[in-house]
């Protein structure tokens, strides 16, 4: 497998990169934004740094909160 990037994902792409196995890209997202906002620092540091609830792309920033929090995909 190829090394993580850091770079704009989308909410879905990054989603199923956490969860390959997930019914649909909906299925994914939701899965990974329940992980996101049930840790607390991390959806306040998200937050912080701009992301908003109907944001649809991470940013670079944003991703690397996300793996600092949760590890790479």
């Amino acid at each position: 497998m190829k090394d993580f990037v850091i770079k704009t994902y989308s909410k879905a792409e990054l989603a199923m990169l956490y969860f390959p196995d997930a019914n649909s890209t909906h299925v994914a997202v939701k899965h990974l934004m329940a992980w996101i906002k049930r840790c607390k620092p991390l959806y306040q540091e998200l937050t912080e740094a701009g992301l908003q609830a109907r944001t649809k792309t991470f940013t670079p920033k944003h991703v690397k909160i996300i793996v600092e929090y949760l590890g790479e995909p």
